[in-house]
């Protein structure tokens, strides 16, 4: 019965990313997400009490597995500049997937624009990473790898640098080798913040 219940729930979820992606959030009805999902309505509110439940919850997942992938790449990294660099692998891979999750990616950002509660659940997760790449970078700092300088500062910089390419391959899927110009793109400002032999 539970197995069940969680093959409907992940399927209104596949279901919800498709749909989104493709319509946007607005234009796709509670109905629609039903039938995509092959679910009755009580079905679908029996996991999500409204549509917007659903979004926040496609939300979570997604941070979920960011988060699950980072601290993967932390526990088998050599040192925090390694780390960093292995980082640019998974969002390499969200911009390799146009088809995917960017689209979604979007979807979230528009949707906080207009509502609080999107809001709110968009912007917590980016200020606490905010606050994890700061934590990372004084790691390295003290750990030799990276040279001294302002952990806010530089961890606004990676994630402003990390934004602006997803944006970037969102709206020109086909204009990059998205995956390989994160790496190079975030090895070239980890040369500017790793600690030189000379230093």
């Amino acid at each position: 019965m539970q197995q069940r219940s969680q093959a409907t729930r992940a399927a209104i979820l596949a279901a919800a990313g498709k749909l989104f992606s493709q319509h946007g959030y607005d234009a796709t009805g509670v109905a629609e997400l039903c039938a995509e999902a092959g679910v009755s309505k009580g079905a679908f509110y029996h996991h999500f009490a409204t549509k917007q439940a659903l979004f926040l919850a496609l939300l979570n997942d997604w941070l979920e597995e960011l988060d699950e992938q980072i601290q993967s790449i932390l526990f088998t990294a050599p040192d925090i500049a390694e780390g960093l660099v292995r980082m640019a692998g998974v969002a390499g891979k969200m911009a390799g997937d146009a088809g995917g999750n960017l689209p979604m990616f979007l979807e979230f950002w528009t949707q906080a624009s207009r509502d609080p509660a999107v809001w709110n659940a968009t912007i917590a997760p980016y200020q606490r990473y905010q606050r994890v790449f700061a934590g990372l970078i004084q790691t390295g700092i003290d750990e030799g790898s990276l040279r001294v300088t302002d952990p806010n500062v530089a961890a606004r910089l990676l994630l402003g640098m990390a934004v602006g390419l997803l944006l970037q391959a969102s709206l020109d899927p086909q204009g990059a080798d998205w995956p390989r110009t994160i790496e190079q793109s975030l090895r070239l400002l980890l040369g500017g913040l790793e600690k030189r032999s000379d230093e």
